[in-house]
């Protein structure tokens, strides 16, 4: 759920953008944003994909049976 909906509970443009956006990254990790939850820290799935492209590890985000069929030489 975007933000905006969260406060205003009104759809746009930007709010389909962001829930396009968290559901990209859904897919991409293998995670949910709703029932993730991780050791060092207490942010949902959007916050840990903020800290990690902070810090330079974006790429840890990636779900590792995506990682092996993405840098497969063989595809």
């Amino acid at each position: 759920m975007s933000p905006e909906y969260a406060v205003d509970g009104k759809f746009s443009v930007t709010s389909d953008v962001f829930s396009l956006g968290v559901l990209l990254l859904e897919i991409v990790s293998g995670r949910k944003n709703r029932t993730f939850r991780y050791p060092d820290h207490h942010h949902n799935l959007i916050g840990h994909a903020w800290l990690s492209w902070n810090e330079g590890k974006a790429l840890e985000l990636i779900d590792d049976c995506l990682k092996e069929s993405l840098w497969n030489p063989k595809c």
